[in-house]
């Protein structure tokens, strides 16, 4: 569509995938990217690997909707290849990017600790934090932004861009076109997080897919179904191990934990074992400085979330839980709960056992029948979660840092666990933007999640030009 001023998108990642997200907002005087992100899974074998290959010539500045890899995995990349530009993100973001993009680089990069903290120095003297709701100029690119609550992680962010009608400032107001990126949109009532509310208007709304085949289940259905499922994978007396990503669901599942520890107390999660005397392991030293840094910016949290903080109670650091730093001490717990298969609920990254301390407890216990795997969010083509979900139920086998190994465990999955919105999340978002949109391009999801997310928001919007980039 005609953005005027010369403006266009392009996209460079993350559209018929949900990994890699990196889109370009360009102009005559240069241009923004929105996300850098690491592509994973198929993804990253049919994207040609880490490197930036597009032209930075023009992209004078760096806008991260949130800090999930597949959104900021390359920006160490981006920086190398010469970028120098402002980073913006929201508050949250911020706080958190530098442990993101620490620990990718000792995984992928480097171990060299100057080496990385040069590159964080760096990283931080070029972010420009910027707090919700309040729109900001692009001078560079002339342009202004506003970042506004996507509710799928702390920190995250929908993108608002205006731009100008001939040459005069548009931010807030109507003289301009606006185009809206998605980020990745939660779904309304997740832990912790307030729901997202659509813009009041958007020319263009590049959207995300993810689940647009999907319809999640309410939250307290959802919380039952686990609390359901643990239980009846503790009847093997085993270990209970739940692949989750470093920063957003593991904090969810930890919040949803202790509220069912709290509600059930005595009621026995199996015979001799009750709900206050179950033991959760956070195995992840991420996540274990992730849900510290969420304990201090609770001024991020709903409501609801504060409210339980007031009445005295500690979500994110109950009495039950128990966390793993040291990685020797990883390894015993690895070698003593599959020797003993005491039960206990091990939450591990990452989320799509990719990598990291999760692939080692599967090695362990993929092939103890006592063992239960249960998956509580997305699982990307091409992931070794998505083979063990796929593959577990009948008896398979996956492959584990280039070995085989058989599936003897039960497989689980808890769709509604999701961080990302499902279909009727989305044309709801979409059909609540007061001035609907002229045009909507779908990224981040696969094929088929795509194309019913189309025929959905044709549906219900048949003014609007919905187009699969």
């Amino acid at each position: 569509m005609e953005l005027g001023q010369g403006m266009t998108v392009h996209h460079h990642g993350g559209v018929e995938g949900v990994t890699g997200s990196c889109h370009e907002l360009e102009g005559p005087a240069g241009s923004v990217l929105i996300d850098c992100g690491l592509f994973q899974g198929a993804d990253e074998r049919s994207s040609g690997g880490l490197e930036i290959d597009f032209d930075l010539g023009s992209v004078r500045a760096l806008v991260l909707t949130h800090c999930h890899l597949d959104h900021v995995g390359r920006v160490p990349y981006l920086f190398a290849a010469g970028f120098r530009g402002p980073v913006y993100c929201s508050e949250a973001t911020a706080q958190l990017l530098p442990l993101v993009i620490e620990d990718a680089l000792e995984i992928g990069f480097t171990r060299n600790r100057q080496l990385i903290e040069q590159f964080l120095d760096l990283l931080k003297k070029h972010t420009v934090a910027v707090p919700y709701g309040r729109w900001t100029a692009v001078p560079t690119v002339g342009v202004s932004l506003r970042l506004q609550p996507a509710g799928h992680i702390l920190g995250s962010a929908y993108v608002e861009f205006d731009i100008p009608a001939n040459g005069m400032p548009a931010a807030g107001t109507r003289r301009g076109k606006r185009v809206v990126f998605s980020g990745d949109l939660g779904a309304p009532h997740s832990p912790l997080l307030p729901a997202p509310k659509p813009p009041c208007r958007a020319d263009l709304l590049v959207l995300e897919s993810t689940y647009g085949d999907r319809r999640h289940e309410g939250r307290r259905t959802r919380r039952e179904r686990l609390q359901a499922v643990v239980e009846r994978c503790l009847e093997n007396r085993g270990v209970v191990l739940i692949p989750a990503f470093s920063i957003g669901r593991t904090q969810e599942l930890l919040y949803e934990l202790e509220q069912t520890i709290h509600c059930c107390g005595d009621r026995p999660a199996m015979r001799g074992l009750p709900w206050r005397e179950m033991e959760i392991v956070v195995d992840s030293p991420l996540a274990a400085r992730f849900t510290r840094e969420y304990r201090s910016l609770k001024r991020f949290w709903d409501q609801e979330a504060r409210q339980r903080v007031a009445s005295g109670r500690h979500p994110l650091a109950f009495e039950q839980l128990t966390t793993i730093d040291d990685h020797d001490d990883h390894l015993r717990a690895v070698d003593y709960l599959g020797k003993s298969g005491r039960p206990t609920v091990v939450i591990a990254a990452s989320g799509m056992c990719t990598g990291g301390r999760v692939v080692n407890y599967l090695k362990r216990l993929l092939g103890d029948p006592r063992t239960d795997v249960l998956f509580v969010g997305y699982q990307a083509e091409g992931t070794p979660g998505r083979d063990i979900q796929r593959y577990g139920p009948s008896g398979g086998w996956v492959r584990l840092d280039g070995q085989k190994y058989d599936i003897r465990a039960g497989v689980h999955t808890l769709s509604g666990y999701s961080a990302h919105a499902d279909q009727k999340n989305l044309v709801d978002f979409v059909a609540r933007i007061r001035k609907a949109p002229t045009e909507v391009r779908l990224v981040h999801g696969e094929p088929r999640a795509r194309e019913a997310l189309a025929s959905a928001l044709r549906e219900r919007l048949p003014e609007t030009r919905v187009v699969l980039p």
